[in-house]
């Protein structure tokens, strides 16, 4: 098998040798071998294809410089890994005449690097044989854009949304537009190859070549209804292309980034699951039916539902009657398990309210948790719900800051509380709730202590790093020079307003700002993102419960819109 990585791979040329080939998708799990030889500002991408060949996983490639990442792992590969066959192709910038001429050279190179290696000759009728068109699709569709995607990331959207996706990424549109009856009419090698050169270079231009302007034509497409953007850390030209593209694109926008492992993918389904409810194409699971019984209780009009927001840090829930009015709410800490923390945390509510489990007819669940809960009827991501309970609070509100766990989030709604667009944290923890545990257990204090000490600061500390362990260490650092409990406390209320604030500030400015999750009751970072933004913040008693109560507000409209007559 001879593995390639980029669509301008002559990959037909091989099956003029009888050999099979395979695009590289592999995600790594760690870079262990790879950070051994690699530098460290090498794309995750890189980096990925290097750990996989330095374990054997690849035993034949061919490369395109079509970056410096890929003329880097071409060096570090040809130095460092034990391949039978690695080759990098020479790719032109343009399609002009003269690119197309020397791109032809290139391949014909190739094709005669490989005869040399493998011993075999070369079919001319078996390479003819080998190019087929691309079916096209005239039907509404999400297009993957951005750079490569692997089958697993490409997998969680097209389950997460209830119309086609195509991948248009820069390996996945690879579509040749050939003329066969020319290249079978060919008479030399030298004229074959031209043609076959001039089918490669005039595909769709990827970002690193100098048309790449012609690339409008895919987010300006009539039939697309949302675009998933794709980039990877360090990976300069598509990040380039998605700053023109959030300015272009006439249709939503989300963009994600990977370092090209794994590790992110439960985040990565939040974001991509929340982005298919706001443009109204989730594609929804099975959802229980109603019972008799329920159904009698809904004609009678005395019933409850329920929503569980199952966090990383607690597992909230919130009952409402069947007129909106909440009759139970708890917060326990999650533990044991999303499903034991979401059994127990139901039956407290259940237990405070004076209700038995059967008098709930609908529960929807949310959080990180949510897939991993037997008790609920339907999942809504917590980006959705925080918005239907944010609104149900305060419907003037049209930003809502939510500084969860382990993440942190941004939320723009419109006047009926629907998402137009968000923004979350990377993976790392900076600017999350764990980020305040670690400091405040670093400092030996509460996060109820921490919440009010740095109100009344005197010197002007400064946080500069938002890594978690880089500012444990600041703060150590701080601590052993005497400085001032309240004024560390106020650099990282600060640091914390000043990652989290700038999520918000992409979103664009608004006057009606709302913070929801537990680190809303903290006074000291309130303060500091208010002075951030530049806006009063609204902060109400239900602020750690507003994922659980839009879950419960959401399974209360789907009891409406079930409602037997």
């Amino acid at each position: 098998m001879i593995h390639y990585i980029c669509k301008w791979t002559p990959v037909e040329l091989f099956a003029g040798f009888g050999e099979e080939t395979a695009p590289f998708h592999e995600m790594a799990e760690d870079f262990d071998l790879a950070d051994k030889v690699a530098p460290v500002n090498l794309c995750g991408f890189g980096r990925a294809l290097t750990e996989a060949v330095l374990r054997g996983h690849v035993r034949s490639l061919i490369l395109v410089n079509c970056c410096d990442t890929m003329r880097r792992t071409y060096d570090i590969l040809a130095a460092r890994a034990d391949l039978d066959f690695l080759y990098i192709l020479d790719l032109p910038h343009e399609d002009t005449e003269c690119e197309i001429d020397a791109f032809a050279a290139s391949i014909l190179r190739l094709k005669r690097a490989y005869e040399k290696f493998s011993g075999k000759t070369f079919d001319r009728e078996r390479f003819l044989r080998a190019f087929s068109r691309k079916k096209e699709e005239n039907t509404p569709y999400v297009g993957i854009l951005g750079v490569k995607v692997s089958p697993a990331l490409e997998k969680v959207i097209a389950d997460a949304l209830s119309v086609r996706v195509e991948n248009e990424t820069c390996l996945g549109n690879r579509s040749l537009d050939f003329d066969l009856p020319a290249m079978r009419a060919a008479g030399t090698d030298e004229e074959l190859f031209r043609l076959y050169a001039e089918a490669i270079l005039r595909q769709m231009p990827c970002c690193r070549m100098t048309t790449s302007h012609k690339r409008e034509k895919m987010f300006l497409d009539e039939r697309l209804q949302g675009i998933i953007y794709h980039t990877i850390k360090f990976c300069d030209f598509y990040g380039f292309e998605y700053a023109r593209m959030a300015r272009e694109a006439k249709v939503p926008l989300l963009k994600i980034e990977t370092d090209y492992t794994a590790q992110s993918m439960g985040q990565l389904k939040t974001r991509i699951e929340a982005f298919a409810e706001t443009i109204g194409a989730r594609s929804g699971a099975a959802e229980n039916q109603l019972t008799e019984r329920q159904r009698e209780m809904i004609r009678e009009g005395k019933y409850y539902t329920a929503g569980i927001d199952s966090g990383s840090t607690s597992t909230d829930v919130v009952i409402l009657d069947q007129d909106r009015k909440m009759v139970s709410s708890i917060i326990i800490p999650t533990g044991g398990g999303a499903s034991m923390s979401a059994e127990t945390s139901l039956a407290k509510a259940l237990e405070k309210a004076g209700l038995s489990r059967e008098q709930i007819v609908r529960i929807v669940t949310t959080g990180y948790g949510r897939a991993y809960i037997d008790e609920g009827d339907a999942s809504i991501t917590e980006i959705t719900c925080h918005a239907k309970g944010a609104h149900f609070l305060n419907p003037l509100v049209r930003t809502i800051i939510d500084i969860g766990g382990q993440d942190s989030k941004a939320i723009r709604v419109d006047e009926a509380g629907a998402v137009q667009n968000f923004l979350m944290n990377d993976k790392c923890a900076a600017g999350t709730g764990r980020f305040l545990e670690t400091m405040a257990k670093t400092l030996g204090i509460s996060l109820t202590e921490m919440s009010t000490l740095g109100l009344d600061w005197k010197e002007n500390v400064t946080i500069s790093s938002m890594c978690t362990v880089f500012a444990e260490s600041e703060v150590v650092s701080l601590v052993a020079q005497n400085k001032a409990l309240p004024d560390i406390i106020h650099g990282l209320n600060v640091s914390v307003a000043s990652k989290v604030g700038g999520l918000a500030s992409r979103l664009g400015e608004m006057e009606e700002y709302m913070m929801t999750g537990g680190v809303a009751r903290n006074q000291g970072i309130v303060k500091a993102l208010e002075e951030k933004i530049g806006h009063p913040i609204y902060i109400c008693e239900e602020a750690q419960i507003c994922g659980a109560l839009g879950a419960a507000l959401f399974a209360l409209e789907k009891v409406e819109a079930e409602a037997p007559a």
